[in-house]
């Protein structure tokens, strides 16, 4: 990449596009927000808790009097909600030129969404896959359209078992789990790219991951919490790797971005490699069509 220390210096005026945000009251999906109202894109924070989510919008706005920022309720736990919003989405806005798959659940105790799926491939996985797919027609009609699913290091874990995809006949394993659905998001993002590329549609699909970033999705991992006291990056710089998914004019579609330092733990944000597994193109092909199945939503591509 041309540039060393990518930063929110190089994102272009974003006025006149229309974003959404999942997961952003709070962490990198806040400051990813909070960055794209900066340079006057319309955002909506797209969150399960609506009194956080209006905390953030009215942080953004104290720091940005005219920000063009919205707060919609969105549980990617919920099937139903999902398409709540969707709907209530598009009585609003006829576009959509950036989707940011961000939120996500990380290492909790045993749980499933109310559609009975394992809650973190569930949410991270399953509840972008479907708001994407209910989006895409959308993205589609959008000139320079672009999704970003945000993964994770963690993704090295990740193995699936579609004979066990809800951790229903194995004992649970949270960081195993976690590290399941983190590489469905790359699973989705390169299949999604295949079958974007062979439609010859113009909708870019980026991923990046924020390396060692110290933010509240930690809070369930002692660890974690332990070495954000001296190893974890700030929110500000662990969000860049997404902006510049979002934003970089230079982005093809299938990228993934990430730190650049050791391990990429750390540093600012460069194009960067996934493992081998996650470029699996029968596993992909089949999570694609599991997932399908499993949400009962198909992509209209």
């Amino acid at each position: 990449m041309s540039q060393q220390k990518w930063d929110t210096e190089n994102i272009p005026d974003q006025k006149g596009k229309v974003v959404i945000v999942t997961g952003s009251s709070s962490g990198i999906g806040f400051e990813a927000a909070r960055v794209l109202a900066s340079k006057n894109a319309t955002v909506i924070i797209a969150v399960r808790n609506l009194e956080k989510g209006k905390n953030a919008l009215n942080k953004i706005r104290a720091q940005y009097e005219n920000s063009d920022v919205q707060v919609m309720e969105l549980d990617l736990a919920n099937l139903k909600s999902i398409r709540s919003f969707v709907n209530a989405f598009k009585i609003q806005y006829d576009k959509l030129d950036l989707l940011i798959n961000n939120a996500g659940v990380m290492v909790p105790p045993y749980g499933k969404t109310e559609d009975g799926f394992e809650l973190q491939f569930g949410t991270n996985h399953l509840g972008h896959f479907a708001l994407t797919g209910l989006l895409i027609d959308l993205l589609k009609n959008t000139k320079d359209s672009r999704i970003v699913n945000v993964s994770s290091a963690a993704h090295k874990y990740g193995n699936l078992n579609f004979a066990d995809l809800n951790w229903e006949k194995r004992k649970y394993k949270a960081w195993r789990a976690y590290g399941n659905s983190k590489i469905s998001n790359l699973y989705f993002t390169y299949e999604l790219q295949r079958r974007l590329v062979n439609s010859k549609s113009n909708v870019k699909v980026t991923a990046a991951h924020p390396g060692l970033t110290a933010t509240d999705l930690q809070r369930h991992s002692k660890l974690f919490l332990f070495m954000n006291g001296f190893l974890a990056m700030k929110i500000w710089q662990g969000a860049l790797p997404t902006l510049r998914a979002a934003t970089d004019g230079t982005a093809h579609t299938g990228d993934y971005f990430g730190p650049d330092g050791w391990q990429e733990w750390r540093g600012y944000p460069t194009k960067v490699e996934s493992n081998r597994l996650s470029h699996d193109k029968k596993i992909a092909a089949k999570l694609w069509e599991v997932s399908e199945q499993l949400t009962g939503i198909k992509f209209n591509l």
